[in-house]
């Protein structure tokens, strides 16, 4: 109902400006594009639960980026607070949205540069699809992390063969990483800091030296 009220507002106060600006003769604003009109009807049928909200930093000029903060209420991640950032294409919905997580997180479908693995932002992207989908999509992530399509492999190593490790390491991410020492991680994928946890005994995924190819491939 916020939402709708917004888009709303924002459209109403458009259709003033562009009445005002008229009136003193001025030439109307830019036309809004494909992407855009799309975008108001995804915004206005969202249906999110109380876990998930939305917001627009750069107010009503520009409803193109916009963040979604998730705060999962069961699973590994109980109590965290994740914010995505996203990016909607002028030709949206033929192109996916891109997203990317600015928070830092322990999880084996986000890197340390924020890029999500989620194959409705990939390969299984439709144009049927909208932002309400893709918040689900991003909030299933957090209640049910998959460790067979991976971006951070040493993650889904440990949720593969040590799920109460894995609970463990999250939790300690979570908290600040207190008391672990700092690894300076390189792969093809992300050049970043990070904190080594714990790995199992039989620990195969790839090492800190990211000599392995990801599984997940995010398209650019």
């Amino acid at each position: 109902m916020v939402l709708c009220t917004m888009i709303k507002l924002f459209k109403v106060k458009e259709k003033q400006r562009e009445l005002a600006e008229s009136a003193n003769g001025k030439p109307p604003g830019k036309k809004q594009s494909a992407g855009e009109l799309r975008l108001h009807k995804d915004i206005s049928e969202l249906n999110l639960p109380k876990t998930c909200s939305i917001s627009f930093p750069n107010g009503k000029d520009d409803l193109m980026n916009f963040e979604v903060t998730i705060r999962p209420d069961e699973g590994y991640y109980l109590g965290g607070t994740f914010v995505f950032s996203f990016q909607i294409s002028p030709i949206y919905p033929h192109e996916a949205p891109k997203v990317k997580c600015k928070t830092k997180v322990y999880h084996p479908n986000i890197d340390l540069e924020g890029n999500v693995c989620l194959n409705i932002l990939r390969e299984d992207w439709k144009p049927v699809l909208n932002i309400n989908t893709i918040i689900y999509g991003l909030y299933h992530l957090f209640t049910e992390p998959n460790h067979e399509d991976p971006l951070n492999h040493d993650a889904a190593a440990v949720l593969r063969d040590n799920p109460k490790m894995f609970e463990s390491n999250v939790r300690r991410a979570m908290a600040g990483g207190k008391g672990q020492k700092a690894v300076h991680l390189r792969s093809s994928i992300y050049q970043s800091f990070c904190y080594k946890f714990e790995t199992p005994p039989n620990f195969t995924g790839t090492d800190v030296t990211g000599k392995q190819k990801a599984v997940c491939q995010l398209s650019q």
